[in-house]
């Protein structure tokens, strides 16, 4: 087995914290043999991923600490170019996506980085975190190297690796590797395109060590010459050590992606990995002298409307909840199976070198259920809201005229039009992806990706009402040649019986900051029975100092999103798996907070809280299925 040089932990010292004052290192992270390498001594990478914008951003320190607390040595983490550049040309590295600052807390706390910039990181995220204004543009083919694509990417890498490029290891600071893509293999549209990806990662001032991530049947296509091939667990056969082998010659193993587990989608039974075989997987692949990469470490929060979706068996939207069954649960908090690994890692390294301090446990809270609800229909709330689009075809979410003329990226589209007839109102497909449908304020069905077709039966009274469809993007495809295809909204025609509807006012609801904070009326009224949806509910709650952590239980309530303090914390639908919504500490002040909930369907009255989180029953998954070692 390799032997990890415990003198190349990174030090907690100024050249991590100023670069600008660094001293230059001479090697970074090679590949030697069959062995890494750092700064010439044997090397192994004990990684996991967290990716930052997941994690709020107060909890990103003490999240670090427990990685390294726990005998990891790296930290991997994926770039969301969709969060950053979330309108053509604005870029943002603030806040909770201070990617800087995150890499530095990684150094402080004593962590090697591994970064994936992208411009594709997949990670089970809209877009696999590719910016739906993209779509934009008819002929764009994405993972490409057509034109639209690369003049994006290359204003975004401008931005991007000028400000990540002074952190790598040469420089002084903890960036030892750069990650060219994601899975390209599988995709593989285009034969230029990963040399083009190196190519610009390269002549932006990237110089450390550069590797493709693939799964066991896709190894081949997606990797590039002079580029280390690493492998992701799915598909694992013993042919494909064989395949890595006729790449890179006797080369180091790293698992990129080993995983306990895969994502949750709505209206399944909740996926949980085999903790014995995880175990088991783990000590054959360290017998074997594997480098590995834990994804995930701690998965976090979908927070907002990050989560995408999956389209393997239909059409599968990710929950909000990315738990992942990882060793630090969503909220932060300590599993068996980190304190199993720890007590591995302490026996089979140096017990002195790694600071097995674990910090102290997170503290939750079940607050007294909010009783005192008060609401507004999403009718009432309309003319308070921008001014609308006008146009006589339906427009998809990324063509309206929004957004800096950006189109918009997340959220619901409210679609309005006039009719006279009844019939049968057909979507054709064109629902993307889920579209209730009204007749003035009555409800009258949904169209979705299994439903395409509604009969409408007009109040004959009327000489003509108002057809509303209220259409929710639940998450473009994450990964897969179908993300070309991924406009949301209204896509296309909607008929009633053969004709093609016209004459369209569409409202823009994405549900960010500014639509929750704009001035709403006075007119808020007060709960006392079950009120229908779509309506917008309003409570408050009083947390103590410091504020602690809590779950939201949705039961009692059917289908929308919750905010607090004006902030986005994620959607909730009574399908399951997932049942709580957890609200970090950090989103909480002192004293009086306001929690807001749409609600689709009908509302509850009250809003109940727990300590512990609630993701449903669980579908055991026996990973040793997957083949990992052979």
């Amino acid at each position: 087995m390799a032997s990890l040089d415990h003198s190349l932990l990174p030090r907690l010292n100024q050249t991590h914290l100023t670069p600008l004052l660094l001293v230059i290192r001479k090697v970074g992270l090679k590949v030697e043999g069959s062995q890494f390498t750092l700064e010439g001594s044997p090397f192994r990478i004990i990684a996991g991923t967290i990716d930052y914008f997941r994690i709020p951003r107060e909890s990103w320190r003490i999240s670090l600490r427990k990685m390294q607390a726990g005998g990891f040595n790296t930290l991997t983490t994926h770039v969301p170019w969709n969060l950053h550049e979330p309108a053509v040309g604005q870029f943002h590295f603030t806040g909770n996506i201070d990617l800087i600052a995150f890499i530095t807390m990684a150094s402080e706390a004593g962590l090697w980085v591994i970064l994936c910039p992208g411009p594709y990181i997949g990670s089970d995220v809209d877009l696999g975190g590719l910016p739906s204004w993209l779509l934009k543009d008819p002929k764009m083919r994405l993972r490409t190297t057509y034109k639209g694509f690369t003049r994006a990417v290359n204003r975004y890498f401008d931005q991007l690796i000028s400000r990540v490029a002074q952190f790598q290891y040469k420089r002084g600071g903890p960036i030892i590797a750069v990650q060219v893509e994601n899975e390209y293999g599988s995709y593989y549209m285009d034969k230029k395109y990963m040399a083009y990806v190196k190519t610009a990662l390269v002549s932006r001032g990237i110089t450390e060590l550069l590797m493709t991530a693939d799964d066991g049947a896709h190894l081949k296509k997606g990797h590039l010459k002079n580029v280390l091939a690493t492998i992701h667990m799915k598909n694992i056969k013993r042919e494909t050590y064989e395949d890595l082998e006729s790449i890179q010659g006797k080369s180091p193993i790293l698992m990129m992606v080993y995983t306990a587990n895969s994502f949750d989608t709505w209206g399944a039974l909740r996926n949980i990995g085999n903790p014995h075989m995880l175990t088991k997987d783990v000590h054959e692949m360290f017998n074997l002298g594997f480098s590995l990469n834990f994804y995930m470490f701690q998965g976090g929060t979908n927070f907002g409307f990050i989560g995408g979706a999956q389209s393997s068996n239909g059409y599968q939207p990710v929950v909000t909840s990315y738990d992942y069954s990882a060793l630090l649960t969503e909220s932060g908090e300590y599993t068996s199976e980190y304190l199993e690994f720890q007590h591995f890692f302490h026996v089979l390294f140096i017990a002195d070198v790694f600071s097995f301090v674990k910090p102290k446990s997170i503290q939750m809270t079940a607050y007294k259920p909010l009783k005192l609800l008060y609401f507004m229909t999403l009718w009432e709330v309309l003319p308070h809201l921008v001014q609308p689009s006008k146009s006589v075809k339906p427009l998809s979410m990324e063509q309206l005229p929004v957004n800096y003329g950006n189109g918009q990226s997340f959220g619901y589209t409210l679609y309005e039009t006039t009719v006279f007839n009844e019939g049968f109102l057909r979507s054709r497909g064109h629902i993307q992806d889920r579209g209730q449908v009204f007749l003035d304020e009555k409800y009258i069905g949904v169209l979705d990706h299994s439903n395409d077709e509604l009969f409408i039966l007009r109040n004959r009274s009327k000489k003509s009402e108002v057809l509303r469809i209220l259409v929710e993007n639940q998450g473009r495809l994450s990964s897969g040649q179908d993300i070309n295809k991924e406009k949301k909204g209204l896509t296309g025609d909607i008929y009633l019986e053969e004709s093609p509807l016209r004459k369209f006012t569409i409202y823009s609801l994405d549900m960010g900051n500014m639509l929750i904070q704009r001035n709403l009326p006075k007119s808020w009224k007060v709960v006392t029975s079950y009120v229908l949806g779509p309506t917008f509910f309003l409570s408050y709650l009083k947390a103590g100092d410091p504020p602690q952590g809590t779950f939201i239980k949705v039961k009692g309530w059917q289908k929308g999103v919750i905010f607090i303090n004006g902030q986005v914390l994620g959607r909730y639908w009574n399908i399951g798996p997932q049942e709580t919504l957890y609200v970090p500490g950090s989103w909480l002040h002192s004293g009086v907070n306001e929690i807001m909930m749409f609600e689709e369907l009908r509302g509850s009255l009250q809003i109940h809280f727990t300590e512990d989180a609630q993701l449903g029953m669980a579908f055991p998954r026996d990973i040793s299925a997957s083949g990992t070692i052979l």
